[in-house]
């Protein structure tokens, strides 16, 4: 480490890439940088940091540097090295792949068109094609309707014998000298136009053939040709009417926990909707400018770059578009949607990324990633002196201070330990006191410690008390009261997910797709899920008449309706105001009453 830190007292203020090794020497992570200074000092930093970036940095055993011109140079030697050598803590694509495309060969005398994957600077481009959508149905439209070649065939000056597809009527057959070069070049023009789509004309030759084929009772072609015109309303529904025919646009959103990512590409060409993509990334980052930027840079290497990118207003724009112009030639807006279409279509791709990284990356991703890794980032958020192996949490439920009770769930290494789960009746509160009720129940759990029940009742690392932090304060006056220090203790307020903890005034905000904040409210859900079924327990058993006397304006005629109506004080209390505004002599307002009074659970 000491070799590190002298290196890292010499670190130039320049533009430049910077190349992280293990002990074995193998390259782990690249990066770019505006300041290699500041850049590469981050990491070596207490403060926290996402998972991924901690695990790397803990495998860091050297690093070198190159030193660029600009930022733009960084950010081309940056992508061309990730190529290169594949770093295990770079962004890098699970499941990138390449679309096809149709080419029209306009170099050639009589150009063709092709189903292409890779993209080179010749010919005409159309696509990507995507969801639903494929090229060889659009192929097999184009030479049905304007019988351009689709072959590659070499036409020389001595004509060959026409082929198959010129008796079919799908080819003009240039190769056999059988139509001139306007003729020809006038059809292309025909189906660019198609490409870009001008759907219209090709729908009424479609149709035209249909038909004289049904006339012929040539069905299966005539059923063929209804196909055909299937696939072209596919093409039409995607259409987006809003959105100016002119445009070409990528639309990408980026969704991460802090231990994976997932992106989402939508792909729009002349106001069209090609389709749809997922993909799934490994994200080393720390930010998710750097995450975004990443994957553009690398989607961009298989694919047609577009006029414009629509991203997330975090994405590195003015580098973005730079580095496009230096790199490729080609003037690309990176525009952040504020309003309107564009701003739905980002709104398209960000659900879709949510939705990919939650149902598919999340599901075939190792569990520890939502307990123990959980539990390591919730040390670094929170500024814990320990790894939480042990977690406990704390709830108490009761109805207008009536049955009374406390529920107490432990989970080790983010995992419910149901076994050691705990309840506790509330004895000495009178009347619905949240504080005083959480006093009792943790004045009775620390009571185990140091006696020879702390075998039943381990110490834990880290208490969770569910509410704000006026609930903290009075478990925090039992803490000192019982002199215990090395237990940490914080709540989590339900409204809006804050945790307050005795190290700050101020509440700490876990981002909401934080795996950190989804293993709180876990424990805190159970912790309530536990409370909640011990007191209905408690409260079924309580005489039915005894509980409904407590409810202003239920006498003895209707407490009588209710108990011939439902039997018994669970079914009571699970009934909605419509069941219970059913009995006689109860009615809409007093159903109302009821029902608030068994829902008011503190």
């Amino acid at each position: 480490m000491s070799n590190l830190k002298e290196k890292l007292n010499l670190l130039p203020e320049s533009p430049g890439v910077y190349i992280m090794l293990d002990k074995d020497g193998i390259v782990i992570y690249v990066g770019k940088a505006r300041v290699l200074k500041n850049r590469v000092r981050q990491y070596f930093h207490s403060s926290a940091k996402p998972e991924k970036v901690a695990a790397m940095v803990e495998h860091i055993d050297d690093f070198y540097y190159v030193i660029t011109q600009t930022e733009i140079d960084a950010l081309a030697l940056e992508n061309n090295l990730i190529k290169k050598y594949k770093p295990k803590y770079n962004i890098l694509l699970k499941d990138d792949k390449t679309y096809p495309y149709l080419k029209i060969h306009t170099s050639e005398e009589f150009p063709r068109v092709s189903i292409i994957r890779k993209i080179k600077k010749d010919g005409k481009y159309f696509g990507p094609f995507m969801g639903g959508v494929r090229c060889g149905d659009l192929l097999d439209i184009i030479g049905s309707v304007y019988n351009v070649r689709t072959c590659n065939t070499a036409i020389t000056s001595k004509p060959k014998k026409p082929c198959l597809a010129y008796h079919l009527g799908r080819c003009n057959a240039p190769c056999a000298h059988l139509c001139n070069r306007e003729d020809y070049a006038q059809k292309i023009k025909q189906v660019i136009a198609f490409l870009d789509g001008d759907y219209e004309a090709a729908e009424k030759i479609l149709k035209e053939k249909m038909l004289r084929f049904a006339e012929n009772e040539e069905f299966e072609l005539a059923m063929e040709y209804r196909q055909k015109l299937e696939m072209l309303s596919k093409l039409k529904l995607k259409r987006i009417t809003a959105l100016n025919r002119s445009i070409n646009a990528d639309i990408i959103a980026l969704k991460t926990n802090y231990l994976y990512s997932a992106a989402n590409v939508l792909v729009t060409r002349n106001g069209i909707m090609q389709g749809s993509s997922n993909f799934a990334l490994e994200d080393g980052s720390f930010s998710e400018a750097d995450a975004l930027t990443a994957f553009i840079l690398q989607f961009y290497r298989n694919h047609e770059l577009p006029d414009e990118i629509i991203v997330q207003d975090f994405c590195e724009k003015d580098l973005l578009e730079k580095y496009f112009r230096e790199k490729f030639g080609k003037k690309v807006d990176i525009t952040m949607a504020k309003l309107g279409v564009k701003k739905q279509l980002l709104d398209m791709a960000e659900k879709n990324a949510s939705e990919y990284l939650s149902k598919s990356i999340d599901k075939i991703k190792h569990k520890d990633d939502m307990t123990k890794n959980a539990c390591q980032r919730l040390k670094e958020i929170l500024g814990l002196k320990k790894y939480p192996k042990r977690m406990e949490c704390y709830d108490i439920s009761n109805i207008s201070g009536v049955d009374k009770v406390g529920s107490m769930v432990v989970f080790i290494d983010g995992e419910a330990d149901r076994s050691s789960y705990r309840r506790f009746k509330i004895k000495t509160v009178e009347g619905a006191n949240d504080y005083a009720s959480h006093q009792e129940m943790m004045r009775r759990r620390l009571a185990k410690l140091g006696t020879a029940e702390e075998e039943r009742f381990p110490k834990p690392d880290l208490m969770v008390i569910d509410g704000g932090k006026g609930q903290l304060s009075a478990i925090k006056e039992i803490f000192d009261e019982a002199n215990v220090q090395d237990i940490e203790l914080i709540s989590l307020a339900e409204r809006e997910e804050e945790v307050f903890t005795l190290n700050s005034c101020e509440s700490i905000r876990i981002d909401k797709r934080d795996f950190a904040l989804k293993m709180l409210q876990r424990i805190r859900d159970e912790a309530h899920r536990f409370a909640i079924t011990y007191f209905r327990s408690l409260h079924s058993k309580r005489n039915l008449a005894s509980v409904l006397e407590e409810i202003d304006g239920v006498g003895k005629k209707k407490r009588m309706a209710l108990l011939e109506k439902f039997g018994t004080i669970d079914k009571i209390m699970s009934a909605d105001e419509k069941m219970l505004g059913e009995v006689d002599g109860i009615g809409p307002e007093l159903a109302k009453k009821i029902y608030t009074y068994f829902k008011e659970e503190l």
